[in-house]
């Protein structure tokens, strides 16, 4: 039997219409988002209040999203202060923390991003069709996981060896970066499709809580996985083959990813490793900051230690939400991407920053009760309060310039900015954050 005026739907004709799905969907810009944001009004302070009120549900979501995300890096900051020990026997170990959490935020921020803008657009289903937005984007994360954990380990140890820091061999590295990276992502990735889900059926905004709760999902899982890992480094020959095991798998993963069937994946992979590549780099660079300081700050003031991954993870955090907000808003039509930020992003920047001076507040004042209750030194109260309150607003100001002008840069390069600008937020604000905390150290007498 033959059926006539159909042609069979091969998996170019597949690609081709989701694309097609997706440039109509972009079309669209919603009513709704274009009255909130396209008004002007005479008075700045009421045109504040007004956006703030309309977009209070979202505000709300980020608030109890970053409040949790501050709440749970207290767990990683006690973790890396039980870590002394193995920091100590694991030369340079501290150069790999900050690039092992980062990852697992840029890698499954960034696919929160990609699935919060499938909802925004229409195009999010929850199904397990291998040609489905959700399956190829969860392969995608697979695959970059397995590429940069190897990556990560290399260029560690690289940096940290042209810096002149001490460390371990590279197989002890490698080793460490990739069977670290894939307990962590693998737990990470099931909380991340979960939150996906629940977002798109309960209505929640993607772009505002995706990035703090999964960063905070990355701390709480990287730094407990990265020290079973550890005990597998300086194991004879042990420790060289799983190397190479590990360089083998991070190749043959990429290979795959840029040669894929799947062209949606196939593109994520392509537009993301190279970026990705570059967040390695600054995340390093944040651990190579700290290193030099952890013998004698962190050491002196253990309180210091408990609130670095937070610090750190809330300024990613912030300028995550940003980035994702603004990617969405550039694909809805929203917001153009100009030089001069339109007044729709000093909007979402101002909310920025009422959550900075929340959630800032909120990380230091739980630290030095917990300092107290485990009778952990700080550099008095007022001084540490007023060290992380200014490190962390000047961190958010700038997270808030990165994120906008990197969403902006790669809109207009004709990139996705849900694969490009998350990373280079996170990452760079991993390397920023750090540089913001050091300079408030200086500025308070501490360092």
């Amino acid at each position: 039997m033959t059926t006539h005026g159909k042609k069979p739907r091969t998996r170019q004709t597949l690609t081709l219409s989701f694309f097609g799905r997706v440039k109509a969907g972009l079309k669209q810009s919603s009513g709704l988002a274009a009255k909130r944001t396209a008004y002007r009004v005479v008075d700045p302070a009421r045109q504040v209040v007004d956006y703030f009120v309309s977009e209070r549900r979202t505000v709300r979501q980020g608030f109890v999203a970053v409040s949790v995300a501050a709440s749970t890096s207290l767990i990683a900051g006690l973790t890396l202060a039980g870590m002394s020990s193995r920091m100590e026997a694991i030369r340079g170990l501290f150069v790999l923390i900050p690039v092992s959490i980062g990852m697992r935020g840029n890698i499954f921020g960034a696919l929160a991003a990609r699935l919060g803008t499938s909802v925004h657009t229409g195009l999010f289903e929850v199904s397990r069709d291998k040609q489905g937005i959700l399956y190829q984007n969860v392969y995608a994360a697979a695959l970059l996981t397995l590429a940069t954990s190897a990556v990560m380990g290399i260029m560690a140890r690289a940096i940290a060896g042209l810096l002149g820091i001490p460390t371990v061999s590279l197989w002890d590295f490698v080793v460490i970066a990739l069977v670290g990276g894939v307990l962590s992502s693998a737990i990470v990735l099931a909380l991340t499709v979960y939150l996906s889900v629940e977002s798109f059926r309960r209505g929640w905004d993607l772009d505002s809580v995706g990035a703090p709760l999964i960063t905070a999902m990355g701390d709480v899982v990287t730094l407990p996985c990265l020290l079973l890992a550890t005990y597998l480094a300086g194991r004879g020959l042990v420790t060289p083959i799983l190397g190479g095991v590990a360089l083998a798998a991070g190749c043959a993963s990429l290979a795959h990813g840029y040669t894929t069937g799947n062209a949606f994946a196939r593109r994520i992979i392509q537009e993301s490793f190279p970026i990705l590549c570059v967040a390695i780099v600054l995340d390093v660079l944040a651990g190579a900051v700290i290193q030099p300081r952890a013998e004698d700050i962190l050491d002196k003031w253990p309180a210091i230690t408990i609130v670095v991954p937070g610090f750190l993870e809330i300024t990613g955090a912030l300028g995550g939400i940003l980035a994702a907000r603004l990617g969405s808003k550039l694909h809805l039509g929203v917001v153009s991407a100009r030089a001069r930020p339109d007044a729709i992003v000093l909007m979402d920047a101002s909310i920025l920053l009422a959550l900075g001076v929340t959630v800032y507040a909120l990380i230091s004042s739980a630290t030095l009760v917990l300092a107290e209750v485990l009778n952990q030194a700080y550099p008095g109260a007022l001084r540490f309060l007023g060290l992380v309150m200014f490190g962390g607003l000047l961190a958010t100001v700038v997270a808030a310039v990165i994120g906008y002008y990197a969403a902006a840069a790669t809109y207009r390069l004709h990139l996705d900015p849900d694969n490009q600008t998350i990373p280079l937020v996170t990452s760079g604000m991993d390397l920023l954050g750090a540089i913001c905390l050091v300079l408030a150290l200086v500025v308070f007498g501490v360092a």
